[in-house]
């Protein structure tokens, strides 16, 4: 059987929807498959996306499985119930594993820069000519998880793929026009309800090493000036409880903005170092929005040390 799971840490609405919709295409042609984890889906997994009935489902290992991992690459994070010598796929559209996995599996690993990994797997629905089977459920979350992943299709990572792929899988999900504010809205009120396990629902601990601040939370919102006006207090306490070295990257898809939020100067500097950016009591705005895997890209590229004058 092939067990399709993700990451340790959280399950966002990319790796939900990529589990499920990957799985379903599997089993339709005959191929045993799961979808599985071990994490909880975090706040971009909204409770009408949950009420859409799709689920993940049990699993009780064997030592014959196979798995698949979609929406991660980093195998120091993939979900705890993996055997790495048993892995036969990934799709993923982080960087920095790229070689790795090509020399691990070839073909069968699957990792290039797109919006949503959810596009690489409605592709390959298309690619085996199954679409028109494609259940509601898995169109609906495939199509949600593109507007996540390339905020609402204004991230600089949105490509034409992510574009056509939203606009054939929205009418089979039965999702209006009105969807994306709403999902966004939605998101937001549950970030809001406990913002603290919103945070800690999507953090990623960066390694000693990186360009990036140390502690690197994000959250993707309808409007971000209202949750910082609400809650900046709250979010400043509580990941300066994490570490001495961190970031929000707070993602307002109204106004198609980043808000940086990092009080500590160490994480200013290292963000400033990458970036032209404009600090004021913490806080510097970037226009467009961008996502963590896009600054991931850059302090992949950027030079370990500042030029001298």
């Amino acid at each position: 059987m092939k067990v399709i799971t993700s990451g340790s840490a959280y399950l966002d609405i990319d790796a939900y929807a990529c589990c499920i919709a990957y799985a379903e295409l599997l089993n339709l042609q005959g191929i045993p498959a799961r979808a599985v984890s071990s994490a909880n889906p975090n706040a971009s997994v909204s409770k009408t996306v949950l009420g859409w009935g799709a689920v993940l489902q049990d699993y009780h290992p064997t030592s014959n499985d196979e798995f698949v991992l979609v929406d991660v690459s980093d195998y120091q994070h993939f979900d705890p119930l993996v055997a790495l010598d048993r892995v036969v796929e990934v799709i993923d559209h982080h960087p920095g594993f790229e070689q790795h996995w090509a020399q691990m599996l070839g073909a069968a690993a699957d990792i290039r820069p797109i919006g949503a990994a959810a596009t690489q797997i409605f592709q390959r629905w298309t690619a085996a000519g199954w679409l028109s089977r494609i259940s509601e459920q898995s169109a609906a979350l495939l199509a949600t998880a593109i507007l996540d992943n390339t905020l609402n299709f204004t991230g600089q990572m949105t490509t034409a793929a992510d574009i056509d792929a939203y606009a054939e899988l929205a009418p089979r999900g039965q999702l209006t026009a009105d969807w994306p504010e709403q999902y966004f809205l939605e998101c937001q009120t549950a970030i809001e309800s406990d913002i603290c396990a919103a945070l800690a629902a999507d953090l990623k601990r960066m390694k000693p090493d990186s360009l990036l601040p140390q502690v690197f939370a994000q959250m993707t919102v309808w409007d971000a000036n209202g949750l910082l006006e609400r809650h900046r207090s709250t979010i400043n306490d509580w990941m300066a409880g994490q570490g001495d070295d961190w970031l929000l990257n707070l993602i307002s898809i109204r106004d198609r903005k980043s808000c940086l939020l990092a009080k500590p100067l160490v994480s200013q500097q290292k963000l400033s170092h990458l970036l032209s950016l404009d600090w004021h009591a913490g806080v510097a705005v970037l226009e467009p929005s961008m996502l963590r895997k896009e600054l991931l890209k850059l302090s992949l590229q950027a030079p370990r040390h500042k030029p001298e004058a």
